[in-house]
């Protein structure tokens, strides 16, 4: 996968579409990532001992096809291509201005 915890992306499908945050978590095995502040659905939770019920706003997942990486250098979102050094190492570089997406 691509998409890396932390990175920030740009939401390019769905109700939250042209918005953009920081990935909060990412499930490889789904192609789902969690973006911090997008795409919030309401929760129904019983109240507990230590915990008050209620509806809580909560982050649900986007999967990873409906969001791109945007790059820290020239700020433009696109899909990552992926370098493959002499040593075998693999970078991820910003397919506008050639440069390491940190």
């Amino acid at each position: 996968m691509i998409i890396k915890k932390k990175d920030t992306v740009l939401v390019l499908a769905g109700k939250d579409k042209g918005k953009k945050g920081e990935v909060k978590s990412v499930n490889p095995s789904k192609n789902t990532v969690v973006v911090t502040g997008i795409n919030l659905i309401s929760k129904h939770v019983k109240p507990s001992q230590n915990k008050q019920g209620g509806i809580i706003k909560m982050e649900a997942a986007l999967d990873a096809s409906n969001v791109a990486v945007v790059c820290g250098k020239c700020k433009k979102a696109m899909t990552p291509k992926v370098q493959i050094a002499a040593d075998g190492t693999k970078t991820r570089v910003c397919r506008k201005c050639n440069e390491p997406i940190i």
